[in-house]
């Protein structure tokens, strides 16, 4: 992990995301949830010279039709009518299209920073049927600023659908730090403490990591089959001194289910809230 950052209780990861960007170099290429697909988002990332391959957002209408109408920005919605103009097709399920700058500001970023943003950018809309873990079809659609097929083909190795597919993974590093090293609750009280916290926990991530890296160095496995709960039940109790035993190498199971966990939303308000009644 090469940084991290915190943002108030109740929003979303988009509005702490730009502080990221200057970790990133030019040309790099920001994977993530569809929160991160906004308009707003993707022109920031344009601007520093940053790409970005998102799930479209389940609200934005996509229609591969070519020359197909568009509602413009600041004209009342048509049902099935997307906002964007179509532009060019590259392909089965692939096209470029020229998003608007919507009306209304979103609440994490500033006006100046949203009024220096462009009217319009140019996107590519693309859209792919995978097979899932468990055997059933499942249709991606997303949004890139990698333009060009030819070097950024739709599928294949290497390409934008492996890109995105293998985003998922993060979930599993998620997981890690918030279920196998309990960060899903913090218990300072101030917000000096609770930034200590996720320093704290930052800090012990990368050397469980760093642990793991080892292991799989000594042992020829890939390091994604390092038991994550392994290195950090050895670094729990080992003393000075001590050798790096073997860790528990996972079998190998390309294309596993990992079923998100069911957030405590209810529980996290109520302890954070206690004079707010219930829903």
């Amino acid at each position: 992990m090469l940084d991290a950052a915190a943002g108030p209780l109740f929003t979303g990861d988009v509005g702490v995301a730009a502080q990221m960007h200057p970790l990133l170099s030019p040309g790099d290429v920001l994977v993530g949830d569809d929160s991160f697909g906004s308009y707003a988002h993707i022109a920031l990332l344009l601007r520093a010279k940053l790409h970005g391959l998102f799930p479209v957002h389940h609200a934005r209408i996509v229609d591969f039709t070519p020359g197909r109408p568009y509602c413009p920005e600041g004209k009342k919605a048509l049902p099935g009518v997307p906002r964007s103009r179509w532009v060019k097709s590259l392909g089965r399920d692939d096209q470029l299209v020229e998003w608007f700058k919507p009306k209304q500001r979103p609440a994490w970023i500033d006006a100046a920073t949203y009024d220096a943003l462009p009217d319009a950018i140019t996107v590519r809309e693309l859209r792919r049927t995978v097979t899932g873990p468990a055997g059933n079809r499942v249709t991606l659609t997303m949004v890139t600023t990698l333009l060009d097929p030819a070097d950024h083909p739709a599928e294949g190795e290497r390409s934008l659908l492996d890109l995105r597919l293998r985003r998922w993974d993060v979930e599993t590093d998620i997981r890690h730090l918030k279920a196998t090293m309990h960060l899903d609750v913090l218990r300072c009280k101030t917000e000096a403490g609770v930034r200590k916290e996720l320093c704290v926990f930052c800090l012990v991530y990368n050397l469980v990591r760093l642990t793991m890296l080892e292991a799989a160095r000594r042992q020829a496995v890939p390091v994604a089959r390092v038991s994550f709960a392994d290195a950090l039940r050895w670094l729990r109790h080992a003393r000075p001194g001590d050798v790096l035993p073997d860790l528990i190498v996972n079998p190998h199971r390309p294309n596993r289910a990992e079923p998100r966990r069911a957030a405590r939303r209810e529980a996290t308000r109520q302890a954070t809230r206690p004079d707010e009644p219930a829903a």
